[in-house]
């Protein structure tokens, strides 16, 4: 595919030179030498021709016969078959037979068959020809951003490798000091050796230590030969594995420059591809442009046309009105515009005189409309007024109802409030004049006279006016009920029979909250936790004492 095909000899030396200026050495594409011609070979006698599968020739929709050609020649297109499924590709490859001058075919996976073997590719994807370019790119600068960081770990080994080394190198270099240093001392020991030796008399008493030094630097020395052994080893480990990794990487950068290289041309291809791109929607919005401008002027000359003939249709429509039969007239043209322009002239005389009758006529429709419009509206206002009228007397009848129902509930509670503390009352609702009137007397049922309010102690008003509140809130639709200082003037036994109603009631409504104010005492109150106290601090006298002193 990235092969150039040239005419003759002399066209291959000049394409040589241009790719040395244009390419590195070792990486040119190949040059196929080979005579031009203006026709296609003749390969019917040759080629494979099967029913279900074309040939790659037969495939491929190739303009420039010397490309064919080429492949012919090269590759023998004419002999290999397409087959998409590998099941079917051995089937007709391997099975018996192969088809007539079929040399090999292969499939989809790309997947090479031979009547008597079978190679599976080892690429899933389409080095060239592929139909999204776009994609292609995104899956080689996948690939480079994986092959740059397969780099970047190698580079990181090797730098880890190369500072193994230097330390290594470093170990090494302090084994041959340390070696150079005992191999001295091992010569001016064995030095001092040989002279006491050579001596005639030695004393055995005095070479004792000697020996004892002797023996203990000859271990010294055999323990720094063992590890300048085991550092010697692991060098040459290290360096091994240096070598492995030098020429790893230089195996990823080479694939690295493969990549880059297999990349410019799809890259010069998407640029081209781009540029064709370009040019085509400029073509095609400069044609546009012009087909809406002959759009626009067709769709000008069809209105202008229906105008005409609207016209022509309503100037008949007229001259109907005014004689049904066309009639053949003998006078020119000239003379029945004269006569026309007389007509028109009369017309308008008697339009300056009495008003134009197409502007009487309108005002007159107007007028009517108007009249009719306000009509409608004036019904359906008095509908409306009706309905209103219905909806409110309905609205009073039932809270007139509502009203009453509320005062006989509001009696029932209050009487049913005081005969828990034995007392009977009385309440009278006078709803026309907007007053209330509460009348209670403390005593032994029926024996009992009912007197005002006003009449009773402090204790038994309090009590009442509890009961009083309290029947309020059964009538009364609120979230929140508050009571302040209800207890005041209220004895033991009364404020006892108060905070038990109230707390009953209280209990009985958990969806409302309910505040009491009170200076007493609350410790009487039953431990419950729906029952929260919070009790203030009692107020510093001794300031307003002092006030009150000075």
């Amino acid at each position: 595919m990235l092969a150039f095909c040239c005419d003759n000899y002399a066209d291959e030396r000049e394409l040589q030179k241009i790719m040395s200026r244009c390419f590195p050495p070792g990486r040119r594409p190949q040059i196929i030498v080979s005579a031009f011609t203006d026709t296609l070979y003749n390969v019917g006698s040759r080629a494979v021709n099967h029913p279900e599968y074309p040939s790659v020739l037969q495939a491929l929709d190739i303009e420039n016969p010397v490309v064919a050609n080429c492949l012919i020649d090269m590759r023998g297109i004419e002999t290999i078959l397409l087959i998409k499924n590998s099941k079917d590709a051995r089937r007709v490859m391997m099975s018996g037979h192969p088809p007539r001058n079929c040399r090999e075919a292969y499939t989809q996976e790309g997947d090479q068959v031979y009547y008597n073997r079978y190679y599976s590719c080892d690429q899933n994807r389409a080095l060239y020809l592929s139909k999204d370019v776009e994609e292609e790119i995104r899956h080689l600068q996948s690939a480079l951003h994986s092959q740059r960081t397969h780099l970047d770990r190698f580079q990181q080994d090797m730098q880890q490798i190369i500072e193994n080394e230097k330390q290594n190198r470093i170990h090494l270099h302090r084994a041959y000091e340390d070696q150079k240093k005992a191999q001295e001392l091992c010569r001016k020991l064995q030095a001092e050796l040989t002279e006491l030796q050579n001596v005639e008399e030695p004393q055995s008493e005095d070479l004792k230590p000697l020996e004892e030094e002797l023996e203990e630097l000859n271990s010294r020395i055999s323990a720094c030969q063992v590890e300048f052994e085991a550092a010697r080893k692991q060098m040459l480990t290290l360096k091994r594995e240096y070598e492995e990794a030098e020429q790893l990487y230089r195996q990823q950068r080479e694939a690295f420059n493969s990549i880059a290289e297999e990349a410019e041309p799809i890259k010069e291809q998407l640029s081209n591809s781009d540029e064709e791109v370009s040019r085509s929607k400029h073509h095609k919005s400069h044609y546009e442009d012009k087909r809406k401008t002959h759009v626009e002027m067709i769709e000008t000359l069809k209105r202008n046309l229906n105008v005409k003939e609207q016209e022509l249709q309503a100037s008949i429509a007229k001259a109907s009105e005014i004689c049904p039969d066309r009639l053949d007239v003998r006078r020119t043209a000239k003379s029945l515009d004269s006569e026309i322009s007389r007509l028109k002239h009369k017309i308008n005389t008697q339009q300056d005189q009495q008003g134009h009758r197409d502007t009487i006529v309108r005002q007159y429709h107007e007028a009517k409309e108007n009249f009719n419009n306000i009509a409608r509206q004036v019904k359906g206002l008095e509908a409306f007024i009706r309905q209103l009228s219905e909806i409110m007397n309905t609205r009073h009848n039932v809270y007139a109802e509502m009203r009453m129902y509320l005062s006989v509930r509001c009696k029932y509670y209050f009487d049913s409030m005081l005969s828990q503390r034995g007392y009977i009352g009385k309440m009278a609702f006078d709803h026309k004049n907007e007053a209330l009137s509460i009348s209670v007397q403390p005593g032994e049922g029926g024996k009992a006279v009912l007197s005002d309010m006003r009449s009773l102690s402090g204790g038994e008003r309090s009590f009442s006016t509890v009961c009083f509140v309290l029947s309020l809130w059964a009538i009364a639709e609120a979230p929140f009920r508050a009571l302040d200082e209800f207890d005041v003037y209220m004895d033991m036994v009364n404020r006892r029979i108060s905070m038990d109603m109230m707390l009953k009631v209280a209990a009985s409504q958990r969806y409302r909250q309910f505040i009491f104010l009170t200076p007493q005492s609350m410790s009487s109150l039953p431990v419950n936790n729906m029952i929260r106290i919070l009790r203030l601090n009692d107020p510093d006298r001794s300031q307003s004492s002092q006030r009150n002193s000075e």
